[in-house]
Parts: structure tokens; C-alpha cells; sequence
């Protein structure tokens, strides 16, 4: 069963892997050319204005947050949008009852939603070379924190498109709860420029965490501890897994 086990997970994320760049226009294409208008607005037209952040050049200071932002939204766009799709062309039953585990159902979905987010990733960092020098000060930092903040996000959109019932639903809490996060998470500013009461507010925000370990990886700054921020993605990662197979145990949001 172990053999089988790993065909249906090679299956699922070749399927997965298969489906994005299929509709690499509607996946690939968007963000990155969302992304090179905020190195145009913001790193050359803004940044330019503000000269340096934390040290750094303001351009070289943001790189690290628009592509943790890209790796965010897609990784939890990704995932959301296929489960949701295969539970309401009603193909997610084929898989509830066939022999497949629901760990490889799970896996084989936030697999997917990784390729994505880190295709994204990839391809906004290199876009970020056209407009300024990266450097890269610890690349296990780097690597570590962007799979393991795909991984948190793609299975929060695990749980959303199980809960969804309708295609409105899914698009929720992206833009109530996901984009202000992102955007309030230090992508574009240092959390110290900030009064001392909004800078604790800014703790409580789990993407500010994902976004400063991930710059660290790169400047080798950080307004954050790096074990605390590891500490609360593997949190994260952890409570979300258990959430998410609970779910699919008991078919909750699967069962009509």
C-alpha cells in the first residue's frame, strides 16, 4: 500500500502541476506582472523619494516582501480554487472513496499549491534583478521559510475551499483577512518606524513574522526573533495539518 500510496501522490501533484501551467495566463502571467508594477510604483517612483529602509535601499529592502507576498496569495489561491472546483464538479467523491488516504489527498493538493507558490516566487525574484542587486545572506533561511509559509498558506485555502459553497466564498477571506495582512505584515515598511502601540498590534500579525525571517534570509535584518518567527510558522503548520485532516475525516464541507 505504501508503493500505491506514492503513486496516488505523484498523481495528484503531477495533476496539480499539469493544471497551473495549463492556465499559465491565469496563474503565472498576473502576478508576475502585478508584481513588477509595485517594483515600478513603489521601488522606483516611491522608493526613490525615501532612499534607504533598515539600512538598505529601500528597492532592495521590499524585494524580499513582494515576493513573499507572491508566494502567499498563490500558494493559498492555488489550492483553494482546485479543491473547490474538484468538490463542486463533484470529482472530490471519486477520491473520498476510493482507497487513497486522506493524508495523500492533503499532501498531494498542498504539494501543488507549493509549486505554485514557489513558481511565482521565483519568477517575481527574477524580475526583482531587472530593477536592483539581491544578496543573499543565509540561503537555508531563505529556502526554509518560503516553503514552510507556502505550506501554512496553502493549507489555510485547504480549509477554506472545504467550508465554501459557492464561489463567492472562497473569495472572502482573501480580501477581508488575507490581503490586509500582507500588506500590514512589513512588506513595504520596517514595524520600527511605527509608535510603540501599533508596533505591538503589528506582533500579532503572523505574516509579519513569515516576511521579516524570510528578509532576514536575504539582508540579515529582521524587527522579530528568528526562533520566534520559526516557532510560529511550525506552529502554524502543525495546528493547520490536524485541522485540515480532521476535516477531511469527517467530510466536513464534503458532504452534501
Amino acid at each position: 500500500m505504501k508503493g500505491n500510496n506514492l503513486v496516488a501522490l505523484y498523481t495528484l501533484c503531477r495533476k496539480e502541476i499539469v493544471r497551473i501551467l495549463r492556465i499559465w495566463s491565469q496563474t503565472i502571467l498576473p502576478p508576475a506582472i502585478t508584481m513588477t508594477l509595485y517594483f515600478v510604483i513603489f521601488g522606483n517612483l516611491i522608493g526613490s523619494r525615501i532612499g534607504q529602509m533598515g539600512g538598505f535601499d529601500y528597492m532592495a529592502f521590499i524585494v524580499p516582501g513582494l515576493v513573499m507576498m507572491s508566494v502567499i496569495t498563490n500558494s493559498y489561491g492555488n489550492i483553494v480554487s482546485s479543491f473547490f472546483g474538484a468538490k463542486f464538479s463533484k470529482h472530490i467523491e471519486e477520491m473520498m472513496v476510493s482507497p487513497m488516504p486522506n493524508w495523500v489527498i492533503l499532501f498531494g493538493h498542498v504539494l501543488g499549491a507549493l509549486a505554485r507558490g514557489l513558481m511565482v516566487g521565483g519568477i517575481v525574484t527574477i524580475i526583482s534583478l531587472f530593477f536592483t542587486q539581491i544578496q543573499v545572506h543565509n540561503y537555508w533561511i531563505v529556502i526554509s521559510t518560503v516553503v514552510l509559509t507556502s505550506v501554512v498558506f496553502a493549507l489555510g485555502g485547504f480549509i477554506n475551499a472545504c467550508l465554501a459553497n459557492k464561489f463567492d466564498d472562497i473569495a472572502i477571506i482573501p480580501a477581508f483577512i488575507l490581503t490586509p495582512l500582507t500588506y500590514l505584515g512589513g512588506v513595504f515598511y520596517s514595524i520600527s518606524l511605527l509608535p510603540d502601540f501599533w508596533q505591538t498590534v503589528s506582533k500579532f500579525n503572523p505574516v509579519l513574522y513569515m516576511v521579516n525571517a524570510f528578509r532576514y534570509g536575504f539582508l540579515g535584518v529582521s524587527d522579530v526573533s528568528l526562533t520566534v518567527a520559526y516557532s510560529i510558522i511550525l506552529t502554524f503548520v502543525v495546528v493547520l495539518t490536524a485541522i485540515c485532516l480532521y476535516m477531511l475525516n469527517k467530510g466536513i464541507g464534503l458532504r452534501s
